[in-house]
């Protein structure tokens, strides 16, 4: 656990991870602090969304909603993600 739950690395390491499992074209991952409270000095609402297709990226947002609000904003967050990915 050198990174722990909630970094860039453990979010591409799960999309590449599910992209390997499912043997998709795609995996998307999101790990984060939803919320209220602040986790091992990670802030509410950080959020870190991993999109694997032939190389892994990771993206960071830092929502300042409640504990729903900052889930809701990070699905649509990776949705837009995943449509740009399957674009290019």
């Amino acid at each position: 656990r050198q990174h722990g739950a909630v970094s860039e690395q453990t979010a591409a390491a799960m999309a590449e991870g599910v992209r390997q499992l499912l043997r998709a074209d795609v995996g998307v991952s999101i790990t984060g602090v939803a919320g209220p409270d602040a986790e091992e000095s990670k802030p509410a609402g950080l959020t870190f969304i991993g999109i694997a297709t032939d190389v892994s990226k990771t993206h960071r947002f830092q929502w300042n909603g409640d504990r729903w609000d900052n889930r809701r904003r990070s699905v649509i967050a990776a949705l837009e993600l995943l449509v740009r990915a399957l674009e290019l």
